[in-house]
């Protein structure tokens, strides 16, 4: 599908400037958690953990290099271990039940602090702000230093998202706060830094201002996945990089209707592009952590998603599976794809025409599809940095002659909207694909 170099934010390599609302705790629930008993925490034996360290550009796990393979989420974990990976990354929430969870499933945990972002209004400038945020990490660190499923910490994701290079020294500054902190409190585990994407100069100021972190974290979507390892070694990051979010597109990158809708590629799109983007860092023995494991709705429910929120799995987690060495329940399953997808007509209509769609589907295993249509209003609103949207309405009336092949749209008021597909096999896997239209 083209790409436009429009984003809202982009740098000269955009990336999702993402800060995962949906999960984000304020600090004051953080620090009231944290600072409650043991009990109900289900906090394992401290004798039990495991030594954490950094060499070179290698991450070592009781001495012996370590791939950091896995995802960004919190569910799910007995899968994700089923598909060869060995970490989940979190993002700030109470990470008790994770950790426990993790460990069970035999997985790592990169426990995420949330540092607030100056885009929201946080002042790195106030010290009892910052103080506040210091507390509320010193309890999590000294609470879950000493659990066996913890790889590393986690400090910030994207706080510089919207901020000039002079903007973001008091981040920097902060970061190496938390860091040193952190440091100071658990020096058994290494501390990660989680960047949008490499820029031109957030590595090197990053490492020039924050010399107490030892793990780079990078978010990256599209093609800048294929030369961020690169452009971060280039700024003069010497030690571990970790991509901790990756995705085949970003919105801000994508290609955008007249009225600015972004036209999300289909799971099949998706999944090939990740193909290639797995394999690049694969080679270049950079750990990956796609994002999302699990659902959520930002532009729509489907475009980070790996998951329906039905419970099915879309390609991208078949491609995992086979960049990770391992496999999916159903070893013998391959998700469904869509070969075309497209309008039937021009991307504006007026009301009394209406518009419909045409799908081609195949299933590499010859199950019998079933194909799903739905229409849903455009997003009213757009998150910055993947804060909370509310999930669009549905309107089924609308859906009329749907067969396994194409649908008939008629009977909207005036407006926005998706024509959204989801085909799936029957056995745990699922294609989708929409597309945006305008009603005059």
């Amino acid at each position: 599908m083209p790409l436009t170099a429009a984003a809202a934010l982009a740098p000269a390599f955009s990336t999702r400037q993402v800060s995962w609302s949906r999960w984000r705790v304020p600090l004051r629930a953080i620090a009231a958690a944290l600072a409650m008993g043991a009990a109900g925490a289900g906090l394992a034996a401290p004798a039990a953990a495991t030594g954490v360290s950094v060499r070179g550009t290698d991450i070592l796990v009781d001495g012996k290099p370590f791939a950091v393979n896995g995802a960004s989420g919190r569910d799910r974990l007995a899968e994700l271990k089923g598909i060869g990976a060995k970490v989940i990354r979190t993002y700030g929430e109470e990470p008790g039940e994770i950790l426990d969870a993790a460990q069970r499933a035999g997985l790592k945990v990169i426990v995420g602090f949330w540092m607030e972002h100056p885009r929201r209004g946080f002042d790195y400038g106030n010290p009892g702000a910052v103080q506040v945020q210091l507390d509320a990490l010193q309890k999590m660190v000294e609470r879950y230093r000493t659990h066996p499923a913890l790889l590393m910490w986690g400090i910030g994701n994207e706080v510089e998202t919207e901020l000039s290079p002079a903007q973001s020294e008091a981040v920097w500054s902060g970061i190496e706060q938390a860091a040193r902190l952190t440091k100071s409190l658990d020096p058994d585990h290494p501390v990660m830094a989680v960047l949008a994407d490499a820029g031109q100069e957030k590595v090197a100021a990053l490492k020039r201002a924050a010399p107490s972190v030892d793990v780079l974290g990078l978010n990256a979507y599209g093609d800048s996945l294929l030369t961020i390892v690169p452009r971060a070694r280039a700024q003069g990051w010497t030690g571990p990089i970790v991509i901790t979010e990756m995705g085949a597109i970003g919105q801000w990158t994508a290609a955008h209707t007249p009225w600015g809708a972004a036209i999300e590629p289909t799971s099949t799109e998706k999944a090939d592009k990740m193909q290639r983007y797995l394999a690049a860092l694969k080679a270049q023995k950079v750990g990956a952590l796609p994002f999302l494991w699990g659902q959520k709705q930002e532009v729509t429910p489907t475009w980070h998603s790996l998951f329906l929120p039905t419970g099915e799995y879309t390609e991208t987690v078949q491609v995992m599976a086979d960049a990770f060495g391992g496999t999916l329940p159903d070893a013998t399953n391959h998700a469904p794809r869509i070969m075309t997808l497209r309008l039937n007509g021009p991307l504006s209509v007026e009301a009394k025409t209406g518009t419909g769609a045409t799908l081609a589907a195949t299933d590499p295993d010859g199950d019998a599809l079933k194909v799903e249509w739905k229409v849903m209003a455009e997003t009213a609103v757009r998150g910055v940095g993947g804060d909370a949207e509310p999930v669009p309405a549905t309107f089924r009336d609308a859906i009329h002659d749907a067969t396994a092949t194409s649908v008939k749209v008629y009977g909207l008021e005036p407006g926005r909207y998706r024509i959204f597909v989801t085909v799936r096999d029957g056995r745990g896997a699922a294609a989708t694909g929409n597309l945006p239209f305008e009603v005059r």
